[in-house]
């Protein structure tokens, strides 16, 4: 029997072997209890496109000290979504790693389509 974060990465593995097939960049989240990462590999995921976190300067004077609430994780997704369009990247897919798609992860994704993403 698995325990609850094989689960998860199980879940992850299925999700990431369907997104190779799509040939775009993924936006992979991760959450812990006091921080959210959001971060944009390429098609093939060689290398890094964008990122953004709770821990990042920049992020962190939007959100003050509350890192882990669902107004940090929209920071984030908004942030997100502007370092991908300097990047030149408008079109990805949306990875969650396996966690639910509700509460922080959820208002991540909201945030970054607002933002332009296209996902």
């Amino acid at each position: 029997m698995l325990n609850k974060k094989e689960q998860r990465l199980k879940r992850a593995r299925q999700t990431r072997a369907r997104i190779s097939i799509q040939r775009k960049p993924r936006l992979s989240v991760f959450r812990t209890n006091t921080h959210l990462y959001a971060t944009i590999f390429s098609d093939d995921g060689s290398r890094i496109i964008a990122t953004a976190s709770t821990l990042q300067a920049d992020v962190k004077a939007i959100v003050g000290s509350k890192t882990a609430d669902v107004l940090a994780a929209a920071a984030v997704g908004r942030m997100i979504a502007i370092r991908a369009h300097a990047a030149g990247v408008s079109v990805v897919a949306f990875d969650r790693a396996g966690f639910a798609y509700h509460g922080r992860v959820k208002a991540l994704a909201e945030a970054a389509r607002e933002a332009g993403l296209i996902f």
